[in-house]
């Protein structure tokens, strides 16, 4: 029996149950990365923005602050990797929900340790089939199921 009065370590009450801290992050890095590629504005006054109208702990937002950081920064190079992998695909013409997606994701895979790639992978799949179209989810496994593959190769 789930005692509804307190959540879990690492989770948080959200909306329809528990949600963990990390996932709820995760959907706050992607809502400010969609507005930073919508506006082109600087990603810190995107996050500003964010977070002036919606409260969370700062557990939540430091991580969601490494991950557009991190995303922000290393941008090109997972743009080229895309590109790549998103065969028949340029990313302009992407969902900007996918893109976004894609580039966090990446971001998570090929540059933070601490998330074992299958959540990496499994939580994007998620965002899409949450925020996006109801095929997105296969669309984001496909591209970055290679891009892990490929980066373990290179790793060996």
């Amino acid at each position: 029996m789930v005692d509804n009065k307190f959540p879990p370590q690492g989770w948080i009450i959200s909306v329809g149950g528990y949600m963990r801290k990390r996932t709820k992050a995760r959907e706050c890095a992607l809502q400010i990365l969609y507005q930073v590629d919508v506006t082109s504005d600087d990603f810190h006054d995107s996050i500003g923005n964010y977070w002036a109208e919606n409260e969370e702990s700062q557990e939540i937002k430091d991580f969601a602050y490494r991950i557009v950081e991190g995303t922000c920064q290393k941008r090109a190079d997972i743009d080229k990797l895309l590109t790549k992998y998103a065969e028949n695909w340029a990313l302009s013409r992407m969902a900007v929900v996918d893109r976004n997606i894609l580039r966090m994701a990446t971001y998570e895979l090929l540059y933070c340790p601490d998330t074992p790639p299958k959540v990496c992978i499994n939580e994007a799949v998620e965002l899409a089939k949450k925020f996006s179209d109801v095929e997105s989810g296969k669309f984001v496994n496909g591209i970055l199921d290679r891009i892990h593959k490929e980066a373990k190769k290179d790793a060996s």
